[in-house]
């Protein structure tokens, strides 16, 4: 069967760099970081004490107090981007039925869900188990790590494909390249897609502390994510979401909706090495980028603009940069290569989302965003800087194509290729 062509026509975000699409682009640009002391709870006796916070949400500005007992905190951030997503799009104005809701669907993801919410009750249970259980009743559906699509869905009335994709820090480029298939296949006309998450709270925080994954750098949070640089010491924890509308071409040309970019591939691989440490060769991250290339029908000469995973640990960033020479090749000189985990930090099963969010924004207005904090004399020997590194500042250049890629723990990875859009 001939597949149908996929395009975005709706963007929302809530991240640490602002709370809609547009101040965090621009931060993006500018080479912001969001990271700063934690706020969410008292961190002054965890060995990490920053991340990178969302900054002035309420919630009861988005919600009614009903609604919000209803929801954990990364499912107000999952339903504010797809508010916002759902406006850009023109989905709820567009002309009498050019839309229909029993073919728009809902696949937004979280790698963990609700941790907040199950901290909180698993731990009153802990402290007061001689008086027997007593949860909220909302604790399992504010917990489970599907309900932001749910409630995306029940909003707005949408009956297509629903569910959440659970793979760690791939979580979201799961769900992208999942909404990508269901409508190149026209199982769907639209759907919402993308990643939610926020788990910047003691269980969070102190878990990865003790597997040694966050950057400890407490004397200067806002340097403290630095990709490819040799004093890295792990990532920086951020929270938010982002949600993306993919859209079946015709039927957004036939609605007069504006269309940003067009997703052009999707590929999926595994380690099959380790449940947290990557590949040392990056064995998965290679087959996952060339998937991807394949199933876009690109060559490595194609792509401009690389939205690395990035996360500035000791070992993930080495093999990824293996992994980038071993299927670009002499190529990779020509691509711009850039982790906006710098600025953002690390938003776990909402990274992939964002991270498409910003190589959509390369293709659409050429420019690529920096990767910040590093120092000319802080190299690491395993690494190449003859690439094509975009250190410090965005540059301004045409991008064709992009090619974004998130890794999760479990060996799980997954890669999204935006191109141009063109008739």
């Amino acid at each position: 069967m001939e597949l149908k062509r996929v395009v975005v026509t709706g963007l929302g975000a809530i991240t640490p760099l602002g709370n809609d699409v547009d101040t965090t682009w621009a931060n993006a640009q500018a080479g912001v970081s969001g990271a700063g002391p934690i706020t969410h709870f008292d961190a002054s006796l965890f060995k990490t004490q920053f991340a990178c916070e969302v900054k002035d949400f309420k919630p009861e500005e988005h919600f009614d107090r009903k609604k919000a007992r209803q929801l954990d905190l990364y499912a107000q951030y999952a339903l504010v981007a797809a508010r916002q997503a759902v406006t850009d799009a023109g989905l709820e104005e567009a002309p009498e039925g050019t839309v229909d809701k029993n073919r728009i669907g809902v696949i937004v993801a979280a790698g963990i869900g609700g941790l907040h919410t199950f901290e909180e009750e698993a731990g009153y249970y802990a402290m007061n188990s001689d008086k027997g259980p007593k949860y909220n009743p909302f604790f399992i559906p504010k917990m489970i790590a599907d309900i932001a699509s749910g409630h995306i869905s029940m909003e707005y009335g949408y009956h297509g494909p629903n569910y959440g994709v659970v793979s760690a820090c791939a979580s979201s480029n799961n769900a992208i390249i999942d909404a990508f298939n269901l409508i190149r296949l026209g199982k769907a006309d639209a759907i919402l897609t993308g990643g939610a998450e926020a788990a910047i709270y003691p269980a969070g925080v102190g878990g990865f502390n003790s597997m040694h994954a966050l950057s400890t750098r407490n004397d200067s949070p806002k340097t403290a994510s630095r990709p490819f640089s040799k004093s890295r010491d792990g990532f920086v924890i951020g929270e938010g979401a982002a949600v993306l509308v993919l859209e079946e071409m015709e039927h957004a040309i036939a609605r007069g909706a504006k269309i940003y970019a067009e997703v052009a591939g999707g590929g999926l691989s595994a380690d099959a090495y380790h449940i947290t440490a990557t590949h040392p060769e990056g064995l998965g991250a290679v087959l996952a980028m060339t998937n991807a290339l394949e199933d876009a029908g690109m060559k490595p000469a194609d792509i401009d603009y690389i939205n690395v995973h990035g996360t500035s640990t000791p070992v993930g960033d080495i093999s990824e940069v293996k992994a980038l020479v071993k299927v670009f090749g002499d190529d990779l000189k020509n691509i711009n290569i850039s982790s906006t985990k710098s600025m953002t930090g690390h938003l776990l099963g909402a990274t992939g989302a964002v991270e498409a969010l910003f190589s959509i924004k390369a293709v659409q207005d050429d420019i690529v965003p920096p990767t910040i904090n590093h120092e000319p004399d802080d190299c690491d020997e395993e690494i190449d800087y003859s690439l094509n590194f975009t250190f410090d500042k965005a540059q301004k250049r045409t991008v064709r194509a992009a090619l974004s890629n998130a890794f999760g723990f479990g060996g799980h990875n997954a890669t999204v290729i935006v191109k141009k859009f063109e008739k």
